[in-house]
């Protein structure tokens, strides 16, 4: 029986987001392609006001819930694959939801709808406002929701909270638990891929801009994003500029294109979470750090006249990592990365949420007693894949392991309907590289498993968007704002 108050908080894109009486981003239908050209209607009215910082502009935009499926916004970040799996688990172990809450400009959490208090508490937040925005509106919701579930009485009158959250989730709750007092109230945060120190891959959207596959709505996008305060705060706060032998905090470095007053202040936000962790530092014995390991991940990079080149090593090490959070940046300052504190599963950032071993390890911690663990006597792929192709080229996909063993690449589309499977032979090396062609606009998944029952290859899965050849969006149709 769980008598904690369980939070689901999702990272950036995973809520789905209302302006006035229509949907701005939500499903659409099962078309990644579809939901971002309809986002990108909006970009006009979607976009923060300059010197926005920690407040709502007011411009009626809400969130509504979390989202359920794939989501992607192709150059923003990475491919997500969408959190109704891991409420399905939470659900199963015992949990139960609480009634439907206002997500109003004046959120004041879940209204009393006259039946039994819940205690999983799944919280969408607007996720272009800043973390210390949303993670001061936590409050709000979940202090409220806490009393109502003590109420009950009996083991539930000392219930805590237990944060589970995934990717920029966790920068939310980190806030609100280390700045808003949260810390009195909460058991544990379990943190799935959260980006605890930045991610390279931020600095490389801002700095490079948007694929020139996307045309004018690269161009749209590439502005928006600028606006944000939380993209911005997913900026690496470790030393992460290579000066050939030699690293640089941005701090430290000047890059072109990237307001550095946003800069300066998303460093700020770091640096006054490690300042209130290093005063509780009890605290960190409360956070369980589940991070993707093995895949090729933007850790370090170059500046040069052409915008940002992405590393994957740190001074000229391979240390890996989720392919969009590397275990630098997943780590907190101080935590050596062969810590027994990380939870280490071999798979893609988008879809840690739903990885039987993360999961395992997330009841392990909400029921508060031994689970077993899947995955400990796996090898680990390496697979790299493409996040985004245009219609009609060639899908890459290469896969190491440590032995020669038998694999199975499978693609499947949106709508979970198996586009093409196949067992490929790897070489002596544990390398195999291969290629799918003829993928319709979309997006799709790609999954390496073992071969066999008792295979011992943990499976790895990776997000591929297929974006027109000639998009509805190669030439601006919208006023530019």
């Amino acid at each position: 029986m769980v008598t904690d108050l369980v939070v689901v908080l999702p990272g950036i894109l995973g809520s789905t987001l209302r302006q006035g009486d229509r949907m701005v981003w939500a499903p659409s239908a099962g078309s990644v392609v579809r939901a971002v050209t309809t986002f990108g209607a909006s970009l006009t009215d979607l976009r923060l006001p300059d010197g926005v910082g920690d407040e709502h502009p007011g411009d009626g935009v809400e969130p509504v819930d979390l989202m359920p499926d794939r989501h992607a916004i192709p150059g923003l970040w990475t491919p997500v694959k969408g959190y109704d799996r891991l409420l399905k688990r939470l659900r199963r172990i015992g949990l139960h939801d609480t009634g439907p809450h206002d997500t109003g400009p004046h959120d004041t959490g879940p209204h009393d709808t006259g039946r039994e208090p819940g205690n999983l508490l799944p919280i969408p937040y607007d996720w272009r406002l800043s973390n210390r925005h949303n993670g001061q509106r936590l409050a709000a919701i979940v202090e409220p929701a806490l009393a109502r579930w003590r109420a009950r009485g009996g083991p539930y009158a000392d219930a805590r909270l237990v944060f589970v959250c995934h990717s920029m989730g966790g920068l939310v709750a980190r806030w609100y638990v280390q700045r808003c007092g949260g810390s009195d109230i909460t058991r544990a945060t379990i943190l799935l891929g959260t980006p605890y120190r930045g991610a390279l891959k931020a600095l490389a959207q801002l700095a490079n801009g948007f694929p020139e596959l996307l045309g004018g709505l690269g161009e749209r996008l590439n502005e928006f994003a600028h606006s944000l305060p939380s993209l911005h705060q997913l900026l690496p706060e470790y030393a992460c500029i290579d000066h050939g032998g030699s690293l640089a905090t941005l701090d430290e470095s000047a890059v072109a294109g990237i307001d550095t007053a946003m800069v300066g202040d998303a460093m700020r936000f770091h640096a006054q979470l490690k300042e209130a962790e290093q005063a509780r530092p009890d605290g960190i014995d409360a956070t369980h750090l589940i991070v993707g390991v093995r895949q090729a991940t933007p850790t370090t990079a170059q500046i040069g006249t052409g915008g940002v080149s992405a590393l994957d090593t740190y001074l000229g090490e391979d240390l890996a990592g989720d392919a969009t959070v590397p275990v630098t940046g997943a780590t907190p300052a101080g935590t050596p990365l062969d810590s027994s504190r990380l939870h280490r599963v071999a798979d893609k950032h988008g879809n840690l949420q739903r990885n039987d071993a993360a999961l395992d390890q997330v009841e392990s911690v909400v029921t508060s007693r031994p689970i077993i663990v899947r995955g400990a006597d796996e090898y680990s792929p390496r697979v790299l894949t493409p996040e985004l192709v245009r219609a009609g080229d060639p899908v890459p996909v290469e896969v190491h392991l440590p032995e020669r063993l038998g694999i199975r690449i499978t693609v499947t589309d949106e709508a979970g309907s198996v586009i093409e499977s196949r067992s490929p032979v790897l070489d002596r090396g544990g390398t195999v590289v291969t290629s799918f062609a003829g993928l319709a606009p979309g997006a799709y998944t790609i999954d390496v498993v073992g071969v066999g029952v008792a295979s011992p290859v943990a499976p790895v899965s990776s997000d591929l968007v297929v974006w027109p050849a000639q998009g509805p969006f190669q030439r601006p149709t919208y006023p530019r704002g």
